[in-house]
């Protein structure tokens, strides 16, 4: 891949469920300061998408957090990173799914059961496109990727152009104002999440050392306005508190607003598009970081088999599976802040590992391991005191993982002693 095809693969990855999908739930926290929100969540993600790409060209290897934590010797924290992470992808894969279904059941009806259905189908689908061996679809990605922006670019544009300030107030957001913008930027994380996909291609970038930074860094500042512009424009055609009010399908009340019934199927249409592609290729890659995780012992080895395509398919049903299941079950907003929570746990430890190794211009993984650990308490701090459940499940995900090394040690340590 050139510069280009990379570019619209980290583009991709992150606007592919990201706008679509958190656009109501950060406008319900952050009120009229939603833009900021994605301000302070893209510096963070700068400062990650800088560190990532240094360590990738620093190591000249594919792999990401993983892989990267290895190579620096830290073994020891590797291994419980990659349950959380997986535990990310995880949530993500339901997050796209459980959009996926609700602007597909905003276009052709079918009542409420048709969303969840839907989700759950489409990640049947591809559960079994990626057994096949045809998962990886950087052309989809590349394709794709200028037809969803021109869709919501188009949409911000038409909502700037006749901008209403007052409909960007939402005078119920909780807790609204700059603090709803600061936390805000945490609960939405991972709308940022998709650029990391390229360390897994590393190898198929030209001139990757020049390529993949360049690509990576310009791509994420690219997302930050998209996402500002559209989340103002969107607001200004709808109104703040109807965008809330139906979060799921936001964006297809704004195109509504905007072209009537034709604007709330294009929009639908790009929706769902971009999501099952963002479905696909997080199967692809994230299998595939199962495989190898457990191929270094750190899980079962159980998700290393592979079926007679090469493909590693228990870990492909695991991901499928685990991903359908909360899709069918969960709250958006849960699932949406859970994700989150886990890539800021990834994010600030490879910032950390950045700065650890020195890289050129450490200073700003530096920033982004100060700014990940304020974005954590503060997501933590919200999910105690309103989603406790789920912040027990991402903290029981990384106490199995820390369970899961000790008891390697004690097996290990029994086994040299016999």
């Amino acid at each position: 891949m050139g510069f280009n095809a990379t570019w619209s693969m980290a583009v991709g990855g992150m606007v592919g469920g990201g706008i679509f999908t958190v656009l109501g739930v950060i406008i319900a926290l952050a009120g009229s300061w939603a833009w900021l929100s994605f301000v302070l969540g893209g510096i963070v993600a700068l400062c990650t998408g800088y560190s990532y790409a240094s360590l990738s060209v620093y190591y000249h290897k594919a792999g990401g957090a993983f892989e990267f934590l290895r190579e620096a010797k830290l073994n020891e924290f590797a291994g419980g990173l990659s349950w959380v992470l997986l535990l990310g992808y995880v949530l993500t894969i339901s997050v796209y799914g459980f959009t996926f279904g609700h602007y597909l059941g905003a276009v052709v009806g079918g009542g409420a059961w048709l969303p969840r259905f839907a989700a759950v189908a489409i990640i049947g689908v591809l559960v079994v496109v990626n057994l096949r061996s045809v998962g990886e679809s950087s052309w989809l990605e590349i394709v794709t990727v200028w037809g969803k922006l021109a869709v919501l670019l188009g949409l911000a544009g038409y909502g700037l152009w006749t901008f209403t300030p007052s409909n960007v107030v939402y005078a119920d957001a909780s807790p609204g104002g700059i603090a709803g913008g600061l936390i805000g930027a945490a609960a939405i994380f991972m709308a940022y999440e998709g650029f990391q996909l390229l360390t897994y291609d590393y190898d198929d970038i030209r001139e990757v050392d020049r390529v993949l930074p360049k690509a990576t860094l310009s791509a994420i500042l690219s997302v930050i306005v998209v996402y500002i512009v559209v989340t103002l424009g969107a607001a200004s055609l709808v109104g703040a508190d109807q965008l809330v009010a139906q979060k799921e399908v936001a964006l297809a009340a704004a195109g509504e607003a905007a072209l009537g019934l034709a604007g709330k199927v294009l929009v639908s249409v790009a929706a769902v598009f971009s999501t099952a592609s963002a479905i696909n290729a997080t199967l692809f890659a994230t299998a595939r970081l199962g495989r190898r995780v457990a191929e270094d012992g750190e899980l079962p080895s159980f998700f290393a088999h592979e079926n007679r395509h090469g493909i590693p398919d228990r870990a492909v049903l695991f991901l499928g599976i685990g991903g359908a299941s909360l899709a069918a079950l969960g709250n958006l907003d849960i699932l949406v802040e859970a994700a989150s929570l886990a890539f800021l746990f990834t994010f600030v430890t490879v910032n950390g590992v950045a700065g650890v190794e020195r890289i050129r211009h450490a200073w700003i993984s530096w920033i982004g391991v100060a700014l990940g650990s304020v974005a954590i308490v503060a997501l933590m701090v919200r999910l105690a005191l309103t989603n406790v459940h789920t912040l027990a499940v991402v903290l029981g995900v990384g106490g199995l993982a820390v369970a899961g090394r000790l008891a390697r040690h004690w097996l290990n340590g029994r086994h040299a002693a016999s």
